[in-house]
């Protein structure tokens, strides 16, 4: 299940290629054109998950199904009722929607006794600046339910907070985040900001345990104004004791959630004051971000995280998984400023780089770039792989730094009264 079928996909089906699995894609399209883009995939839509349950009920009537993974958020939701219509398992539906919305993991968090940041809630209609006088600060103003650090501001006072919520509010009322048709978009969260550490985990639950697949350090500090994520590096060079603390801990907010089946990718800060959940979702990293994971499986050899996840689908004992013994990251490439992306100079000089496995760009020649808040892409993706974190790292930022960017100022559109025709 997926809003499209992008590059993650792909890697998906490099891994059903892999296992002799047939994958069918259900994503996100016009379901008034027979087969567009010949993939074979099921359209559906996500605002409307009855229909879309029947749409993959229908298409796959007369097919033996295994099992059913999510790539992002909002398809979590669906296939958690795929599942459950087919009596596969996964998810309940509203473990799913609790943590993709914000609020409802925070009472979550908040009933498993974990720390929580103090928030509240504006409401549709309500001001941002009768709430920023609430808060305490620094704080972050956030939307309930976008992802990616998509909408995500530091503020320091109130006089900026209700700038940031302002600001908020206009992305939210965005024609692509109205689309989704999600109640969830009219709100806004405003919680206090959690110095520190800032950890991804990977992991997998077998039967509501999580196995823990990796943990990501962020080398980069993440402390606003805005929380654009860079590099993802493993190991953790953090000690044993707390890499422990972060595993149950997500194991924690997973079980609070209501979390039982299947891929998770969790994010976390660690202070002095212990380990604080920033979010807990049902599906894998984004992007081609889990290119930067490879695993021993056994007999079978090297593994990629889809194939874990496809297997695990199947039914297949993933118990015995383990990281591979060398350090491994990944550089999303950060938007510097807005414009059209003309052209990129340096690549093969970037692949160059001692450690670095390869450099992928994904935007697209001519398209607009939109850097965050307002954002949700990279310019794309590089991979690097050495002996420990610390060489993975420099070898990240060496390549990036041999990247030049050519984007052009957007050219605006034409304002004052229509001409005549």
């Amino acid at each position: 299940m997926a809003t499209t079928t992008g590059y993650q996909i792909r890697s998906f089906g490099e891994a059903a290629a892999k296992l002799g699995v047939e994958l069918v894609v259900a994503s996100d399209r016009c379901d008034h054109l027979e087969d567009p883009w010949r993939d074979g995939a099921i359209a559906i839509r996500l605002h409307d998950r009855a229909a879309s349950v029947r749409a993959v009920q229908s298409a796959l009537a007369d097919r033996p199904v295994r099992g059913v993974v999510a790539v992002g958020d909002r398809p979590a939701v669906l296939a958690a009722a795929v599942a459950s219509s087919m009596g596969l398992p996964g998810n309940t539906v509203e473990a799913a929607e609790r943590s993709r919305n914000k609020l409802l993991a925070r009472h979550a968090f908040q009933a498993a006794r974990l720390p929580v940041p103090r928030f509240s809630l504006v409401s549709p209609g309500a001001s941002p600046l009768q709430a920023a006088e609430h808060a305490s600060y620094p704080a972050v103003v956030k939307p309930l339910a976008l992802s990616g650090s998509r909408g995500v501001i530091r503020v320091d006072d109130a006089a900026a907070c209700a700038v940031a919520g302002d600001r908020v509010r206009r992305l939210l009322l965005s024609p692509d985040v109205g689309e989704e048709r999600d109640r969830a978009h009219g709100y806004i969260l405003i919680e206090s900001f959690v110095p520190g550490r800032e950890k991804a985990v990977e992991g997998i639950l077998v039967d509501g345990v999580l196995k823990t697949l990796a943990i990501f350090d962020k080398p980069d500090p993440l402390d606003g104004p805005f929380f654009e994520e860079t590099i993802y590096v493993t190991p953790s060079i953090e000690p044993p004791a707390v890499q422990e603390a972060i595993s149950t801990v997500i194991a924690t907010a997973a079980r609070g959630l209501g979390l039982r089946h299947g891929p998770v990718h969790a994010e976390c800060r660690v202070n002095d004051q212990g380990v604080y959940v920033l979010e807990v979702a049902p599906r894998p990293i984004g992007g081609l971000c889990a290119r930067a994971l490879r695993f021993v499986a056994g007999v079978d050899g090297e593994a990629s995280l889809e194939e874990i996840l496809l297997r695990h689908a199947l039914g297949q004992d993933v118990s015995a998984v383990s990281r591979e013994t060398a350090a491994s990251g990944v550089m999303m490439i950060p938007i510097p400023r807005r414009g059209v992306f003309r052209e990129v100079i340096g690549v093969e000089e970037a692949r160059a780089v001692a450690f670095v496995q390869d450099v992928r760009i994904t935007a697209k020649t001519d398209a607009l770039l939109v850097p965050l808040p307002e954002g949700r892409t990279y310019l794309g993706f590089i991979f690097a792989r050495a002996e420990n974190p610390s060489n993975v790292v420099a070898a990240l930022r060496a390549a990036h730094d041999r990247l030049q960017f050519r984007i052009e100022k957007e050219i605006p559109l034409a304002s004052g009264p229509s001409p005549s025709p």
